[in-house]
């Protein structure tokens, strides 16, 4: 058994697989089965309801047809006008006889003269006829029968005598309405019906009469199918259920004997499957067991040893593949060991610490920068709590961040998480931003940065920002100034004097607008939020509306501007952007050109841009700031004063990159320097 365990799981499988796949077929085929005989049993139930009711309109038809002929008779008239009584119930006989009709009587208003045939409760019927005419049904409270009949009057003359003839709706008439072998029919009386007890069939009858059709219902407590087909006065009241029952042994007969060929078939191909799956798991088993031999060796790590060949064709394929996979664990291995050796590189090559934990924080690796950022040596790091090798820096009352902020923790609830530490290394305490990776596998990775030094560079920007608020100090003293000369001399100095004073406020207010403007512009361009709105503009009026808002500081320095303004200048673009632009280009040609000069501003169209350039006649950039005059804060070469933030020039070629375009400072020939701007123009 042992041996052979493989030929016999083969073999277990196999009749495993035909015994399901036979089982299924046989549910499905039984299933089917059923349902078709089902279906078959439920439409004959149904055609001997309808034939029923067909059969039992047809006798309708006849009954009426009977009445108007035994209406018509001479002989009847006659006695009936000689008042001879005694002689009508032999006609009535002879007549109701053979024609098959259960009952016949001659009423006379309310009165019956003569009956034959069964007892029928005439005066009960009465009722019937007058609201149902001719033809009429009726079911008496309390009896267990129905009645179908026909009433006609006897002559024009005496409307009042009638001829009424009558079938009584029982078991003998279903006997006849019966259309197919096997199938029963029984006519149950309305009244009866809801009189009676509940039993298998009420249910199928309720249903028949609510929806007012024929219903069919399988009832396997009776073992038969079951039809109601229910009858209707013209006045819409039951009369009669035309009950319909076919037994459903014949089907379940044929469905036992189905199932039980399918069950013998199944054994049968279950025992065939296993004697083939034993003779074929004995002949594949023998080379399988030279396999796992080998593969045990393989597993040991003995690489050397080769795989034996043989057996059917997918054992030796096995057996090949084996053979490479053994080639290829010698190749793998030593790349796995190459590169690992490279990860050990990269690990010890990268400028940030790094180091992993397990599942209870304590670290398991660590690269020499994390060591030598921690002021601590790898191999001694290696197993402690991470905690106790970076001693962070308790919170004011005293609680741990291993307790309650730990990066660790969070990132294995959130994916990630990073953390600012305030480390005590050897070198001091150290301010560490750890980032932590979700654990795979039992290991956590993190990744440690000083940032100590960036920590520094950030106090250097609150420097520049000291900075910046100094600048706003001098336009205010100077407007303060000014204003407190114009309250004290308001009517004591000449005109010319005031306004002097309200130029001198002017311009002061100008050049606190600019640095508010510029620093503010820098910080939306820093944040991302410089929103550039394209629309059709004209660059002629942003360049007018741009030196017009300048013509305070110019008329301070006595400068003018000459424009040379070429060609149609219609783009799209951003105006109150790029009126910021030729302002700060203009602003900054005004402070940096001599007084009494003349600032040059044009434009020109071309093909695919337009080129547009601000000169000015200042003794220009030192050696090398052409670039470095475009970076924030930057200030080129010795500034007149007021001198500004560094912030214009910054923001305009920020505005400008933003319309696609480009911004560049050179020196011309004639020894001016000149802003050139760049504006691509959009393709339709």
């Amino acid at each position: 058994m042992k041996r052979n365990s493989l030929g016999w799981w083969l073999a277990g499988i196999n009749v495993l697989i035909v015994l399901v796949v036979a089982a299924g077929v046989s549910w499905v085929a039984i299933g089917l089965l059923q349902r078709l005989a089902d279906g078959q049993q439920r439409v004959r139930v149904q055609l001997a309801a309808a034939d029923a009711r067909a059969e039992l309109a047809r006798l309708g038809e006849d009954t009426l047809s009977n009445a108007r002929i035994l209406a018509e008779r001479p002989t009847l008239r006659r006695l009936l006008q000689q008042r001879d009584l005694t002689n009508l119930p032999p006609v009535l006989q002879r007549f109701c006889q053979p024609a098959g009709l259960d009952a016949c009587a001659i009423l006379e208003g309310d009165a019956v003269l003569a009956v034959s045939g069964a007892a029928v409760p005439w005066p009960e019927i009465i009722p019937a006829v007058r609201e149902q005419g001719e033809r009429f049904m009726f079911a008496p409270a309390g009896s267990a029968d129905a009645y179908l009949g026909a009433a006609i009057p006897m002559s024009e003359s005496d409307p009042g005598a009638r001829v009424m003839v009558v079938h009584i709706l029982n078991d003998s008439l279903a006997a006849r309405l019966a259309p197919q072998d096997g199938v029963q029919i029984r006519l149950r009386s309305y009244r009866n019906f809801n009189n009676a007890p509940t039993d298998e069939l009420t249910a199928l009858h309720t249903t028949a009469l609510a929806d007012g059709r024929l219903a069919v219902a399988h009832v396997p407590q009776l073992g038969l199918y079951a039809a109601s087909n229910p009858v209707f006065a013209g006045t819409g009241e039951g009369i009669v259920l035309i009950e319909t029952r076919l037994s459903s042994a014949q089907v379940d007969r044929d469905v036992r004997a189905l199932r039980l060929r399918l069950l013998l078939l199944a054994t049968f191909l279950g025992a065939v499957a296993l004697i083939v799956s034993v003779l074929l798991g004995r002949r594949v088993t023998r080379p399988t067991e030279a396999l796992t031999a080998a593969a045990e060796k393989l597993g040991q790590g003995d690489f050397a040893s080769s795989i034996p060949q043989g057996g059917p064709a997918e054992i030796g394929k096995l057996a090949r593949t084996m053979d490479d996979m053994r080639r290829n664990l010698v190749d793998l291995t030593g790349t796995l060991r190459q590169r690992e050796a490279e990860a050990q590189a990269v690990l010890g090559g990268i400028v940030e610490g790094v180091y992993a934990v397990d599942g209870e924080r304590h670290i398991t690796y660590m690269n020499e920068q994390a060591a030598r950022l921690l002021g601590v040596k790898a191999t001694d790091a290696i197993g402690r709590f991470c905690g106790d090798v970076l001693k962070p820096r308790c919170a004011a009352n005293g609680e741990s961040p291993c307790e309650a902020l730990c990066p660790i923790l969070r990132a294995r609830q959130q994916g990630s998480a990073t953390a600012v530490e305030h480390a005590r290394t050897g070198a001091g305490e150290r301010r560490m931003v750890i980032t932590s990776a979700q654990p795979v596998e039992n290991l956590q990775v993190q990744v440690i940065r000083d940032e100590t030094e960036l920590e520094a560079v950030r106090r250097a920007r609150d420097t520049v920002l000291a900075n910046v608020s100094h600048e706003f100090r001098t336009p205010l003293a100077a407007q303060l100034a000014s204003i407190e000369l114009l309250r004290e001399g308001l009517h004591t100095r000449t005109p010319q004097q005031l306004e002097e004073l309200v130029l001198s406020l002017e311009r002061g207010t100008l050049r606190l607008t600019q640095l508010i403007d510029n620093l503010l512009e820098s910080v939306r361009i820093e944040s991302g939020q410089l929103d550039i709105r394209r629309q059709s503009i004209d660059l002629n009026d942003v360049i007018e509306d741009a030196v017009v808002t300048v013509e305070a500081l110019l008329r301070q320095r006595g400068q003018r501007v000459e424009r040379a303004l070429e060609g149609d200048l219609a783009c799209n673009g951003d105006a109150v952007r790029l009126t910021q632009v030729f302002v700060n280009l203009l602003a900054n040609a005004s402070k940096f050109g001599p007084q009494d000069s003349i600032l040059r501003i044009g434009a020109r169209r071309g093909p695919e841009a337009i080129d547009a350039w601000v000169e000015d006649a200042g003794p220009g950039l030192p050696e090398g700031a052409q670039e470095n005059v475009f970076e924030r804060f930057s200030r080129g070469g010795v500034e007149p004063a007021p001198s500004g933030m560094g912030l214009g020039l910054s923001i305009s070629r920020s505005i400008v990159e933003r319309h696609g375009g480009s911004l560049a400072v050179s020196r011309t020939d004639d020894a001016h320097t000149r802003f050139q701007i760049h504006l691509p123009l959009e393709r339709e």
